[in-house]
């Protein structure tokens, strides 16, 4: 399968899995009010989730799969089956230990990541509580990204990109059927999880079995494979996730600001996900394992041309998604949550930070695409300096920007932590790109200033049509359900197909971005 076929066949899956996430928050929404409740779940989901961004979706996968694939291209099919089993039987060991000591000492995660419900016993109580359902989630999740890695090293990217849309129905479905039975009804989410969990690890065993690495796991901790991979994943436990580290300074800051704001922040920063799932994420899954077979096979131009074919795609696609996203914040979501519990002033709390975190999607994105370019040559150690940077100046765009709001009484201190973590991904993009230029590793090829201006006049042309189409914030919070659907399904495909017809009008030379030719 060609790499844009790859990718292509990654992005309609996550846009599968996007959709239905989206339609679980409104769910979510419509069920229970945002306030103390809502806040202790996001808070108790979003520890093990970021665990999982960091260990499975991060720091492993960017240091398994490149191993794999050395593993896949120089040695015999048993050798790659059993470095699998010993890196499985080794993950459950030490996961294992890691879960059961969590979920005992889950008030003391909540001490740390929440401090600011240490003066609300009942909140704090409820969001520990949860954690100890939702924590053994981490455990279920980074085997069922060990076997999406070990899937996407031999090209079959649907069943791992498909996978989180269990997830999403396993939650809808407890909000449904089980909050209505249960004393405390957010307490339903929590066992969702839990549940999403073991039905997303059993989806990845049939498309295993097929390969051949449906094997008992087995302890190989001596094991040069996994030594090596260990080795490669501790510095790139930070460096492949400065965004969700950023993330939890968020939660743990916004946790004494005022009641909703981690919510507020939750609904603004899934929307962001959206366009970064579809895309960048996408993106960078399939890059990653074809840089890492270009890096073994020693072929530096074939390198360089992959990623700057990659960084045009982000450009192409980031610039007219994080203007549509500040634009349409309003708009999108109030047709997406406007309705049961989510109030008006809902809309307008979410939106200030929606507006903020847009401001970094491109940023957010070429770091999915740059950290790539580091762990396919087994570089783990360069990010993490450019990582530790970053959290650095994290924490003070922090406190600048929330404090500085609170002083001045904004009424949304909470966009500030949202700003803080788009200026420090800025940062940390800048770092790992002026990295590669200085390594020498990435080489820029021609017409990128022309592409600058193409994407740049055809974003602003669609700008204009969606200042001009999207209206007053308060027409669309005024509006009922079915004029918010109907006018948001005219604005959009009219802003998409606005900008590609500018990019068409500048010349732009589709047919270049297609696929990664040759060199």
């Amino acid at each position: 399968m060609s790499l844009i076929k790859s990718a292509a066949v990654v992005s309609a899956m996550t846009l599968v899995s996007r959709i239905s996430g989206l339609l679980r928050d409104m769910v979510v929404a419509f069920i229970f009010p945002v306030g103390g409740a809502t806040d202790a779940f996001f808070v108790a989901f979003k520890i093990p989730n970021f665990l999982r961004r960091l260990f499975a979706e991060g720091a492993f996968s960017q240091a398994f799969v490149p191993v794999l694939t050395e593993y896949k291209v120089n040695r015999e099919a048993d050798e790659v089956v059993g470095l699998a089993r010993n890196v499985a039987g080794t993950m459950l060991v030490f996961l294992f230990g890691l879960t059961a000591v969590s979920v005992l000492a889950a008030p003391l995660l909540v001490m740390l990541f929440a401090p600011g419900y240490l003066d609300d016993s009942a909140q704090f109580d409820l969001t520990a509580g949860m954690l100890r359902i939702t924590f053994p989630y981490i455990l279920f999740i980074s085997m069922t990204a060990l076997a999406g890695g070990i899937l996407n090293s031999y090209g079959r990217f649907a069943v791992p990109a498909f996978t989180p849309v269990f997830l999403n129905l396993i939650l809808i479905g407890a909000a449904f059927l089980l909050a209505p039975y249960m004393d405390e009804p957010i307490m339903a989410m929590a066992w969702g999880v839990f549940i999403a969990g073991t039905v997303q690890l059993s989806f990845q065993f049939p498309a295993l079995w097929r390969l051949g690495f449906l094997r008992w796991p087995r302890w190989g901790i001596r094991d040069p494979g996994v030594r090596k991979i260990m080795k490669l994943m501790l510095p790139g436990i930070i460096g492949s996730s400065a965004m969700q580290i950023n993330l939890l300074f968020d939660i743990l800051i916004a946790s004494f600001l005022t009641a909703g704001s981690i919510s507020w922040l939750y609904y603004s920063d899934r929307l962001i996900e959206f366009p970064l799932g579809v895309f960048g994420i996408a993106l960078a899954t399939v890059i990653l394992p074809n840089l890492s077979e270009k890096h073994t096979q020693g072929d530096p131009k074939a390198f360089s041309h992959m990623l700057d074919w990659a960084l045009r795609w982000v450009l192409i696609i980031g610039v007219p998604a994080a203007m549509a996203l500040a634009v349409l914040a309003v708009p999108l979501l109030s047709t997406l949550f406007l309705h049961g519990e989510f109030s008006a002033h809902d809309v307008e709390m979410s939106s200030l930070s929606l507006m903020a975190y847009s401001v970094g999607l491109l940023g957010f994105s070429l770091v999915k695409v740059l950290a790539p370019g580091y762990f396919a040559r087994q570089d783990t150690r360069t990010p993490v300096r450019i990582a530790m940077i970053a959290m650095a100046a994290n924490m003070v765009f922090n406190v600048i920007f929330v404090l500085g709001m609170v002083y001045l009484d904004f009424s949304g201190p909470h966009a500030g932590l949202a700003l803080a973590t788009t200026f420090s991904s800025v940062l940390n993009a800048s770092l790992l790109l002026r990295g590669l230029r200085r390594q020498q590793v990435y080489q820029p090829e021609s017409g990128w200033w022309k592409l600058f201006l193409q994407v740049g006049m055809a974003s602003l042309m669609m700008l204009g049509l969606l200042l001009w189409l999207s209206g007053g914030a308060a027409t669309w919070i005024e509006a009922s359900v079915l004029e918010r659907i109907l006018r948001l399904a005219l604005i959009v495909p009219a802003g998409i197909a606005v900008y590609f017809a500018g990019l068409w009008l500048l010349g732009m030379p589709f047919s270049l971005l297609r696929k990664p030719t040759e060199v």
